[in-house]
């Protein structure tokens, strides 16, 4: 196995730069000199992209910048002793010892162990005062394999302290006699997205914590070298569980009912004293907040206060509508190829009242074909599987609202209370409605103590059933009509506007498009054009009109990013040169965030410009009544674009607005520090 560093990856005592971006260039353009990297700029990219995620600086004057990137070939450790130290977002102030972790992005288990387990020895407070009196690159090398050659660690699954053991086989609190009681128990999961260096060092942070105060602490790192789940007699014995996580907790039922203290996984390495003590706290305290089984990411972990409402109310939302957009993207996709081979007159009715796809398929087979010919069978095949692909988008958002807030229990008492919404005809506004109930009332539910012999029963029988009659019946005898009235009301207004009105919204879509970039604001305004396509009409066109305006809006912030790099490459840096290279097609396929590596580097010029040129993109495609059946796909679904040729010049248009904004922004509204010296010479 290749050596992870080499004296050619180690500097000592440099000055790499004034601000982490620099650092981790310096260190990209190392490990690439060393032909451990096919391209430093597409490793630098994947390292801010990581960095911008969450800080890697940690306490002691250390950083560990880090990623998995398909430009490295083989995983690499670059090291640096700064000076002057540079911040990377430590609590403690700036760092001297920066560790470049650069992993291949399919690395072997073997090799992310090894940087798993070099991240684990950065928190020993011997090993770092090593790495600062080293006066050598050797030197440090030799350290470093020290590390990594040390005798087996124990199994990062369960990373207990280690108390001595009572005359009881109890283990009993350290430095306390026999007949003390046991120690208390927690256990713990840790987790960030590269799942190489945070995950393990906030394990070992966590229990080295623990074991200062006697308490028995285990610990499942779900990283990328993989992870054992604790055993289930460890999980029942436990008094708390501490989540310190960047993403997901893989099968979270596990720890249903225990007390939890949730956090960002850096807080785990920062903090994990007052975690630790947070932890023993709740579970002393009958009233503490208890795991539900629901999922979190760091955008939405908290100590054990728990989550605001309105933090609640936007995971829920956003997590309904990602569930949704399969159903719409596809069914919408599905409807237009109908529309394309059997014309739009495959979803009118025929004089029996018979939808024309329905008749069509009752009657005919690829045995027995229409008189039409098979263009238009296969039409009809396709709108029909669409169209129930589209009735779908209502239960699925009201479902997976619900799940967001209650988990599994939550799901189908959403999907009812959607289908009910349906029903009623309160549309969108009635499936959010729908599955913010289900999903409170589950919640609540789930929330009593029962007896243990009832309990297996709670989350598949009694959750589900009381929660749908809860919540489908509020919607039915109480909430779904005025809802209804209120969706009819918003459809005729929308469906009536026409000249300065429909402009208006045009504007106002594409200022929400571009001023989040895929974010809550962002998915707000695709939800309310993606609700308009289940309706499937013909006569009234205008939630088409709403979704090209949305779709064209959409794609001008990443292709006017991709413009301006052209423009002026000099207000670039190589990193953002190349971003911009993809944001092409990025933007051609309506994937808005392509645009964000530009907003994150500089967000007070970036998004600005990128909502003028969106604003005027969403007027001219709602004056000009450009429509699109297609939900998604950008200028590869043209065949589904009504005036095609109108859509591309809005595109353009915002995109050509959106990028001579931005350079003229960057050339005169010129910041103190530049990402790259070229920037800074240009704007003397």
């Amino acid at each position: 196995m290749a050596q992870l560093i080499t004296t050619e990856l180690v500097t000592l005592d440099q000055d790499l730069g004034s601000d982490r971006q620099q650092v981790i260039r310096r260190l990209a353009d190392q490990v690439a000199a060393t032909g451990r990297a096919t391209a430093a700029d597409g490793l630098y990219a994947d390292a801010l992209a990581r960095e911008e995620k969450t800080a890697t600086g940690i306490p002691g004057g250390i950083a560990i910048p880090h990623c998995r990137s398909t430009s490295v070939t083989e995983p690499t450790l670059a090291m640096a002793r700064l000076n002057p130290a540079v911040d990377f977002g430590a609590k403690d102030g700036p760092a001297d010892l920066i560790f470049f972790i650069a992993a291949p992005d399919g690395a072997d288990q073997e090799h992310l162990k090894l940087l798993s387990k070099l991240a684990r020895s950065l928190i020993k407070k011997d090993f770092t005062a090593a790495l600062r009196s080293a006066a050598t690159e050797q030197d440090v090398v030799d350290l470093v394999q020290g590390a990594l050659d040390a005798g087996p660690r124990q199994s990062s699954q369960a990373t207990p302290a280690t108390p001595t053991p009572s005359s009881e086989g109890e283990p009993a609190p350290a430095g306390t006699g026999h007949d003390t009681p046991k120690p208390r128990r927690i256990v713990a999961v840790t987790a960030c997205p590269t799942g190489i260096a945070h995950t393990y060092m906030a394990a070992d942070s966590l229990v080295a914590a623990a074991k200062e105060r006697g308490v028995d602490l285990q610990v499942e790192t779900q990283g990328s070298s993989g992870a054992t789940p604790l055993p289930a007699d460890v999980i029942a014995a436990a008094d708390a569980v501490i989540f310190a996580v960047d993403v997901d907790v893989r099968d979270r039922n596990r720890f249903a009912g225990k007390p939890v203290i949730t956090s960002p996984v850096k807080r785990g390495i920062d903090e994990p004293g007052m975690m630790v003590d947070e932890a023993l706290a709740a579970a002393d305290n009958p009233n503490a907040r208890r795991v539900q089984g629901t999922t979190e990411s760091q955008s939405q972990q908290t100590d054990d206060g728990g989550e605001g409402i309105g933090r609640q109310l936007k995971r829920a939302l956003l997590t309904g509508v990602s569930y949704m957009i399969p159903f719409v993207a596809g069914g919408g996709l599905l409807i237009a190829l109908g529309f394309l081979l059997a014309g739009y007159e495959i979803a009118l009715t025929n004089a029996d009242g018979v939808g024309n796809a329905d008749a069509m398929l009752t009657q005919y087979t690829l045995l027995n074909l229409p008189p039409e010919g098979l263009g238009v069978f296969l039409g009809a095949v396709f709108f029909k599987i669409g169209g129930l692909s589209m009735d779908f988008l209502i239960p699925a958002l009201a479902g997976y609202i619900a799940y967001a807030l209650a988990d599994r229990p939550g799901i189908a008492p959403g999907f009812v209370a959607g289908a009910v919404a349906g029903f009623m005809g309160a549309g969108f506004l009635g499936g959010i409605v729908g599955g913010l109930l289900a999903g409170y009332i589950a919640l609540m539910i789930g929330r009593i103590k029962v007896p243990r012999w009832l309990r297996s029963l709670m989350p598949v029988v009694i959750i589900p059933l009381l929660a749908s009659i809860a919540a489908s019946g509020l919607m039915i005898l109480v909430l779904g009509g005025p809802i209804a009235s209120l969706t009819a009301s918003l459809n005729d207004w929308l469906s009536g506007m026409t000249g300065a009105a429909a402009i208006l919204l045009g504007v106002i879509l594409g200022l929400m498009m571009a001023i989040d970039l895929g974010g809550p604001i962002n998915k707000v305004a695709y939800s309310f054009a993606v609700a308009g396509l289940g309706a499937g009409a013909v006569a009234n066109q205008a939630p088409w009109e709403i979704m090209a305006a949305v779709m064209a809006a959409g794609m001008v912030p990443p292709l006017a990013m991709a413009l301006a790099t052209v423009l002026d490459r000099r207000r670039f840096s190589v990193a953002e040169r190349e971003n911009g290279k993809a944001a092409w097609l990025l933007g051609a396929a309506f994937i808005s965030e392509g645009a964000i590596p530009f907003a994150a580097v500089d967000p007070l010029r970036v998004i600005p410009a990128s909502m003028l040129g969106s604003a005027v993109t969403g007027a001219i495609i709602m004056g000009s009544g450009v429509t699109s059946q297609a939900p998604h796909g950008g200028i590869f679904v043209f065949f589904a674009i009504g005036n095609v040729a109108m859509f591309i010049v809005a595109v353009l248009v915002g995109t050509i607005i959106s990028a001579l904004t931005v350079v003229a922004l960057k050339r005169f509204a010129t910041r103190k520090t530049e990402d790259t010296p070229v920037i800074e010479t240009v704007a003397a």
